[in-house]
């Protein structure tokens, strides 16, 4: 199949644009893969040290029979639901590396934190710097330089692009990533969402809430909506860094035991590609489009932009809007739709948009993967026989035509995200999830420095009209740009009394604005003189996800004459202390944009 011509051109000036950098990074690569292995360049002590804990068979597999030792970075831990399952993989992967004639020790462990427990409080501030920390703490765990290749075992919203990112710091590594698959489906999220509108309205009360959320989240797993979590697994398949269908794969089954082992047994066939290799411009290209095709987590135009930076290759807000005109929404998973991703899978998951994707030219096909069958690999469906044997089966037409449609008759001929500019500044805008004729707001605007504000005016009943609510303050610089999930039920019950509502903020929301437009990272912020400083209450704001703009409809010498707001000084006070925040203080003054990945090592 011909490469589409926009996939070809977005992806040649990719390549140019990243042509210096790039290059450097793969000389470096090359330079570090010529070394020899681990325990024969370190000095005697060094390796002592590093094997000491040892049992003897490993000790002599690695030193005296030169055997492979594979480092093991892990992201485990039981507050998030997603982790838990990791627990015992440590030793699962090491029984599998030595019934192959390897070795295995865990490097180092990652901190992860989950955002449903921290949305709305102060911890979530700390959220999306926990991806650099996190990419940090991989590099930590990796610089003992005694391995051959890596595991990194981890699933959740800054997780795997920490990992990711950190990984491509020993891009000369083969390296495969280890999740741990979905909770069952509970409590549906259409069904969720509705007792939290109730909620927000007084309907039902804190027992009621918490019986609807337990159900909800209630076992081991990755939470079943198609958030960040889950787009990040589609986004591993499709650029072939997993065990091929292993994403979605529930905990405690059988098949996924065996797909852990598999892990472990992709890093030790013959001629494994390291990292930086695999994670080219076509690799980030195929990424993009996934994303697209599916709807995913508006959170990765910001972290897809780091994890391409981590490899020399500078991605941009533009080059997700180019490929967004021409890449069909091929799944509706919720909040996009009413399923969710145990029902994706069951339609045919990752690897029925991947084949769909690449018979469409859409996708890459000329790129590595860590399997020796290439990306062509991750279009199959992996089962277990009787004895557990590992083998992958064809997918054929969808099993739900409201889940999961072929390119020839997608849910739409674009994709889900929408790239907004004007006077207001850049922004996106998951367009996937809202109805088409509220793709245009055009009301009076509502000024907030925090989402508590807007809470507080909603249950006030001052917001019972037509209104853009623009809530500042909110970007990388000002406090970490904190996801604003408990914006989503009051504006879902002002949406639903028949208001025109948007949402403008240079904060997160991923796909947690459901239904309600909202033009989320605003750039640049408020809080490096972004316009959202110059906005008051009452000007007109016009949202316009058809044409591509956001602006706000005052005469020009007037809007250009205003100064700029600044934070309160109270305000920014407060989110510099408590609950860590103090340690944060250079992630939030070196922070670039949004668009820019909102980097803190750069």
């Amino acid at each position: 199949m011909t490469l589409n011509a926009t996939v070809e051109a977005v992806t040649r000036r990719i390549r140019e644009r990243s042509a210096p950098e790039r290059g450097a990074y793969l000389q470096r690569l090359q330079a570090l893969a010529r070394r020899p292995p681990g325990a024969q360049r370190l000095g005697c002590a060094n390796v002592a040290h590093a094997f000491a804990g040892l049992p003897g068979n490993d000790k002599l597999r690695i030193v005296a029979e030169r055997a492979p030792n594979i480092g093991i970075v892990t992201a485990y831990n039981d507050v998030l639901s997603a982790h838990a399952p990791l627990q015992h993989y440590p030793e699962l992967l090491k029984d599998e590396a030595r019934r192959n004639g390897a070795t295995a020790q865990v490097a180092g462990g990652v901190p992860a934190m989950c955002d449903g427990v921290t949305q709305g409080t102060p911890g979530m501030e700390l959220s999306l710097f926990s991806r650099d920390v996190i990419a940090m703490a991989t590099a930590v765990s990796l610089s003992h330089d005694v391995f051959d290749s890596a595991l990194l075992l981890g699933v959740c919203d800054k997780i795997v692009p920490g990992l990711l990112i950190g990984a491509l710091q020993f891009g000369h590594l083969p390296t495969v990533f280890v999740p741990a698959g979905p909770m069952t489906s509970g409590l549906s999220n259409n069904a969720k969402a509705k007792v939290r509108e109730q909620a927000a309205q007084g309907l039902v009360g804190r027992e009621e809430l918490l019986a609807a959320e337990s159900a909800a989240y209630h076992g081991e797993g990755t939470c079943t909506f198609y958030g960040t979590a889950n787009s990040n697994q589609m986004l591993l398949e499709a650029m072939g860094l997993h065990v091929p269908g292993t994403a979605f794969v529930n905990p405690g089954q059988a098949l996924r035991q065996e797909l852990t082992r598999e892990a472990a047994r992709t890093l030790l066939q013959p001629g494994c590609a390291p990292i930086g290799e695999v994670v080219d411009e076509r690799c980030i290209v195929n990424a993009m489009v996934a994303l697209l095709a599916t709807g995913g987590s508006t959170n990765h135009l910001i972290h897809w932009v780091a994890v391409a930076r981590a490899a020399g290759i500078t991605i941009d807000w533009n080059d997700f809007s180019e490929l967004s005109a021409v890449v069909p929404l091929l799944a509706r998973v919720y909040p996009n739709g009413s399923a969710d991703v145990n029902h994706f899978q069951a339609a045919g998951g990752p690897g029925y948009v991947i084949r769909e994707l690449l018979d469409a030219g859409l996708m890459h096909d000329d790129v590595l993967t860590v399997r020796p069958g290439g990306i062509r690999e991750f279009t199959r469906l992996p089962q277990g026989d009787a004895d557990h044997r590992l083998h992958w089966a064809e997918i054929g037409a969808s099993l739900d035509d409201s889940v999961l449609r072929p390119v020839a008759a997608p849910f739409s001929a674009t994709g889900g995200l929408k790239l907004l500019h004007g006077n207001l500044g850049r922004s996106v805008i998951k367009v996937s999830a809202v109805p088409e004729e509220r793709h245009v707001i055009e009301a009076p605007a509502r000024v907030f420095g925090s989402q508590a504000e807007l809470q507080a005016a909603f249950q006030a009943g001052e917001l019972d009209r037509d209104v853009v609510c623009v809530v500042r303050w909110q970007g990388p610089q000002a406090n970490g740009m904190p996801e604003l999930h408990k914006l989503t039920p009051p504006l879902a019950v002002l949406q639903g009394k028949g208001f025109q509502v948007a949402l403008v903020t240079d904060g997160r929301m991923s796909g947690a604005s459901g239904k309600v437009p909202a033009a989320i990272h605003v750039s640049p912020e408020a809080c490096a003189g972004g316009p959202l400083a110059r906005v008051l209450d009452g000007d007109i704001v016009r949202l316009d996800a058809v044409a591509g703009t956001l602006d706000v409809l005052v005469d020009a010498a007037e809007w250009n004459a205003r100064t700029p707001a600044q934070i309160p000084a109270a305000q920014a006070l407060d989110n510099t202390f408590g609950f860590g925040r103090e340690l944060f203080a250079g992630f939030r003054r070196n922070a670039l944009s949004a668009e820019e990945g909102a980097c803190s090592w750069l």
